[in-house]
Formats: C-alpha cells, sequence, structure tokens
C-alpha cells in the first residue's frame, strides 16, 4: 500500500485539501502539472497523475496499472463488471455490450427517442420564460435514454433517479462513511431486483428489441449470466447519466460565458459537435479515473509502488500547456481535439458516441425552440466537484411560448 510518504518529496501534494479540489480545481492542477506531476495526496493518500503523457501512458498499461482493487468505492458498491475487472474478465463482459452502443446503431434505434424525449421534457416548461434546466432537463433526458435502453417504462424514471443520486453519493465516497455505504448498497439491492424481472420479462414475453433481449439472444458461448447482466447494466446506467447530465449543463455554461461563440452556434447549428467535444476537454464531466498499481512502476521519475491508487486526473491533463494551446480558454476552433476526458486505453468509455449524441441533440432542441436561450448567470452557479463536474444549478431565460 501507499503508507505514508515524505512531505518534503511532495510539497504540494501534502498541503492539498479535498475541499480545495471541489470549487476550481484547475489552478491546483495547474501547479501540479508544472511543478509536481506525479504527487503523492496525503490528506487521500492517492497519486495525482496530472500531466497529460502520464495519464495517457498509465491508461494504456492494463499490465501494470488496473481497475480491481479492494478500495475502490466503485467496486465496493457495484460489485464485479466491466469497468471493475481486467483483462480477459473485462473484455468477456464488455464485448456484447460494443454492438448496442456503436455510433450507427444509436443513429438507426436511439437518436429519434432521444429527439423525442428531449422536446416532451421542454414541452412541460417552454411557457414558464425562465427554469432550473438542471433540474427540469438536463437531469432528466439521460435518464429517459437509458430507459429506452434497457426498453423500460418512462415511469421508471423517479426511482433511477433516487438510485442515481444514492449511487453518486457512494461513488464519491473516499472517506468511506458508512452511512453513505449503506445507502448505496441498499439502493444497488433495488435496482437488482427491479432489473432481474425485467430480464424474466424480457426471456418469458416477445419483448420489444432493447439491449436486455439483445444480451438474452447472444449465443451460448458468449452468453452473459442474468447477474452479470445486472452488473453491467448497473454501471451502464450510472455512467450514462452522470456523463450526460454534465456535458449538457457544462455545455451551456461555456456558451453562455462566451457570447460571441453562442451567437455562432445560434446561427450555425452544424459547430455543435464540436461544442460538445470543447466542453468535455474544457470542462470535463468525470474528472479522473482512478488505477491500482499491480507492478511497481516508475512514471515521472517517482517509483509508485504496488498497492498504491493512482488518479489519472483527466481534468488536467485536458489542460496541459504542453499539449493543447491555451487550454484555459474555451474555444470551438481549436485544431487539437484529441483530449481523454472518456479516458482512454482498454477502459475508455463505453458510452462515449450515446453522451455525445445525446448532448448534440440537447443543445439542438434547446436552440430551435427555445428563442434567446441563455444562462441567468446572477441565479446559477458554476461548475464544482473534483469527481463529477458540474453547476449545481443552471437557471435559463428565453422568450416564453405561450
Amino acid at each position: 500500500m501507499t503508507g505514508n510518504q515524505d512531505p518534503h518529496k511532495f510539497p504540494i501534494g501534502s498541503a492539498i485539501k479535498p475541499e480545495a479540489l471541489e470549487g476550481n480545481p484547475y489552478e491546483v492542477y495547474r501547479q501540479l502539472r508544472q511543478s509536481e506531476p506525479v504527487s503523492f495526496i496525503a490528506a487521500q493518500q492517492i497519486y495525482f497523475v496530472t500531466r497529460y503523457d502520464f495519464c495517457k501512458q498509465i491508461l494504456a498499461d492494463a499490465e501494470n496499472f488496473r481497475v480491481g482493487y479492494e478500495r475502490s468505492t466503485v467496486h465496493d458498491i457495484f460489485g464485479d463488471h466491466m469497468m471493475s475487472v481486467d483483462g480477459d474478465k473485462a473484455r468477456r463482459m464488455k464485448n456484447p455490450h460494443r454492438g448496442q452502443f456503436m455510433r450507427q446503431t444509436i443513429i438507426n434505434e436511439l437518436e429519434a427517442r432521444i429527439a423525442a424525449n428531449a422536446d416532451w421534457l421542454i414541452d412541460g416548461f417552454i411557457s414558464e420564460g425562465t427554469d432550473d434546466i438542471r433540474q427540469k432537463f438536463a437531469s432528466r433526458l439521460p435518464i429517459l435514454t437509458m430507459l429506452d435502453v434497457f426498453g423500460l417504462p418512462s415511469t421508471d424514471e423517479n426511482i433511477f433517479r433516487n438510485w442515481y443520486d444514492n449511487f453518486e453519493h457512494a461513488l464519491a465516497n473516499t472517506g468511506w462513511d458508512e452511512e453513505i455505504r449503506r445507502a448505496g448498497k441498499r439502493s444497488v439491492v433495488q435496482f437488482h431486483n427491479h432489473m432481474q424481472a425485467a430480464i424474466d420479462r424480457a426471456r418469458a414475453q416477445n419483448a420489444p428489441p432493447s439491449l436486455i433481449t439483445k444480451l438474452l439472444g447472444d449465443a451460448p458461448e458468449k452468453r452473459l449470466s442474468d447477474k452479470e447482466i445486472r452488473h453491467n447494466m448497473l454501471i451502464i446506467m450510472f455512467g450514462g447519466i452522470s456523463t450526460v447530465e454534465a456535458l449538457i449543463l457544462n455545455a451551456i455554461y461555456g456558451l453562455s460565458t462566451h457570447p460571441d461563440i453562442f451567437d455562432q452556434v445560434r446561427a450555425d447549428h452544424s459547430l455543435i459537435p464540436a461544442v460538445i467535444e470543447e466542453t468535455v476537454r474544457w470542462k470535463g464531466p468525470v474528472q479522473s479515473a482512478h488505477r491500482y498499481v499491480h507492478n511497481e512502476t516508475e512514471i515521472g521519475g517517482i517509483t509508485l509502488p504496488q498497492g498504491a491508487i493512482v488518479s489519472c486526473v483527466l481534468a488536467s491533463a485536458n489542460h496541459d500547456e504542453s499539449y493543447f494551446d491555451s487550454p484555459a480558454d474555451f474555444n470551438i476552433d481549436r485544431d487539437n481535439r484529441s483530449h481523454i476526458a472518456f479516458a482512454s486505453g482498454p477502459h475508455i468509455c463505453l458510452g462515449l458516441h450515446l453522451a455525445r449524441t445525446q448532448g448534440r441533440i440537447a443543445l439542438e432542441r434547446l436552440l430551435t425552440r427555445l428563442d434567446g436561450f441563455h444562462m441567468d448567470e446572477q441565479n446559477s452557479s458554476k461548475p464544482v466537484g473534483s469527481e463529477f463536474h458540474q453547476p449545481e444549478k443552471l437557471q435559463a431565460v428565453w422568450s416564453p411560448v405561450l
């Protein structure tokens, strides 16, 4: 395990308090990149890696850096799934899902449903002229999408929201608060019971096509057990909601705080995919990817001991001055879009195409249907959070349609 490290060897890391990363972590990451790119954060007993090249190296090295480790909150709450196991076991769990999350499958099977869901949500507040877009839209659209992916009714939205909130708290619970763990684990049991009933219905009936029916229809040699299906749907559900909610909110925040860019995008919606790519680089929804040191390895002149936990700080890597010009700027015209907001290597995000699609459609529908749509800066918050990064509230205004 990491043990205590000499504070003189890591002067910046020894002084960092977790709360300092909750507001605006990017200044702290800049200091680390320049002076201590591999740093031991004493308060969390974890190594931060903040340079782009070092993060890419670690994420690609599945032999020395693995995702499965005892002190992972993801494994503690969710158990074994494609993002908490390694090697052949990870590939066996991930491969049956790939087809459902390919770009063309999303276009053929989900785009129309995402647009319909977005319009249905907008119908509920279009006459108001102002509302909290996080509460009324961004937090809801990805849940409805996940329900469509799983072939579940929209009436399941509220229970999925409650489960998600408990999962979010439990996965960010690096202090291992027992009450938070218990709440997360109770929600996991409820999720498994609910999804097993859905699996049983899909097996017994001629159910419409969904991820569940696809997995159940796999050849026997590839087919996952019901337990494996449930465990993987759990991480897909969580990742599919957390990333998209933040992506939508951070994109609106970026555009609203850069009105010249917003004017360009209003006039030309073909720029929206570039907005999505710049948003995940500039204000990444998920700020880090953790790995366990399986074999003692040297990175940047620092020896990482076997058993140590490493945080590849994606948010910092995507602001690396040696790789991105003026990285603190929100610039949808930048030539280099090789960010790692969705991680990289064997555990790159399965749902990255689905996240991009939802973000694009969300902005298209909001800008098409809500005339003059923009953020009310006086009544909104800035993106915050060292793990999941987004505004806690985003009040928007537009010309109401009566």
